[in-house]
């Protein structure tokens, strides 16, 4: 049984191991091809990164694509960006000259941080609360809480983001509305994130719930004596958590479009904030980095979804 799981498991991790080499070629390539076909002067727009709109001209832009070299055909930076991908080399920044690689690294450390805060919001206000009203389906709280839901899964993350700032910065006066520094500055771009992610993770938690208290061994917990706290702690919980952290891989690619959004509208120093920065200035290299790791993360997270799904549910491990 043990050699099974391990193969089980081995088997996952290798075809995760394949996905992300797949979707580091097809991201890089995709970001390279569409960057090249934008309009516009990409010596230009690297130049404008550099110097500043104010200080450009046509000498300047030609000095950029003669350093650059940014006459050479498509195809031979193409293989050229390729070569240096199999050997782990980002490249540099066309607008700093600094390697991407450590340029991402300062930013990712932000994004991260934000991430992981805005899910464990996620995890305090969903499943908790998708859990009580699963207990007692259509009653009071499960209607709030599924108009509640609605409401917020509707609404892009900007829109949400605008009203808390509206809300806390502007008529409370409670937290910046903007910026990067203490952890005042972190509330407003977290919580942003996580009501979204709540709205979907509420749900979630509510059908998986109402299932299970509808299933012929939850009632037959009730026969054989157990109360119904007793139930829920030693044959609800488990049996409900698993669509949820399940559905955890898809609230990721929420998470991931919402770090780009919500970073420029907070004005928060992260990878999203960065992937913007990039295509305004045309700086290719940081756009293929910066799109090569939001895609990677999301391969990486989905394994980690996997992995806790396959130790959680047995019945995965004895299929």
């Amino acid at each position: 049984m043990i050699s099974r799981a391990n193969q089980g498991l081995s088997h996952l991790l290798l075809s995760r191991l394949f996905q992300a080499g797949l979707v580091a070629w097809l991201v890089g390539t995709l970001t390279f091809v569409l960057t090249r076909t934008l309009p516009g002067d990409m010596a230009y727009r690297i130049a404008a990164g550099r110097y500043g709109h104010d200080m450009v001209d046509g000498a300047a832009a030609e000095a950029v694509r003669a350093e650059l070299a940014l006459d050479q055909p498509g195809l031979s930076a193409y293989v050229g960006w390729l070569w240096d991908l199999l050997q782990l080399d980002l490249g540099r920044s066309l607008v700093s000259g600094r390697p991407v690689i450590q340029e991402l690294s300062h930013q990712l450390g932000h994004s991260l941080s934000l991430a992981v805060i805005a899910v464990l919001l996620s995890l305090l206000i969903g499943p908790p609360l998708g859990l009580a009203a699963g207990r007692k389906p259509g009653g009071v709280l499960d209607r709030v809480s599924e108009v509640a839901a609605s409401v917020l899964r509707a609404l892009p993350a900007f829109a949400v983001g605008l009203l808390l700032i509206m809300l806390f910065a502007v008529t409370l006066g409670w937290l910046p509305a903007a910026g990067h520094g203490g952890t005042a500055h972190t509330v407003l771009p977290a919580l942003t994130l996580a009501l979204g992610l709540a709205a979907v993770s509420s749900r979630v938690a509510r059908n998986a719930m109402a299932e299970v208290s509808h299933s012929a061994y939850y009632a037959f917990s009730h026969t054989k004596g157990l109360s119904a706290r007793q139930s829920f702690w030693r044959h609800g919980l488990r049996n409900a958590s698993v669509p949820v952290v399940a559905y955890l891989g898809v609230q990721f690619v929420y998470l991931i479009e919402g770090v780009v959004v919500v970073e420029t509208l907070f004005a928060w120093p992260g990878i999203g904030h960065a992937l913007v920065h990039a295509i305004v200035a045309r700086d290719v290299p940081m756009i293929q980095g910066t799109a090569l790791v939001m895609g990677l993360l999301f391969v990486l997270l989905n394994t980690a979804v996997d992995i806790t799904c396959y130790l959680l549910d047995p019945r995965r491990r004895r299929a």
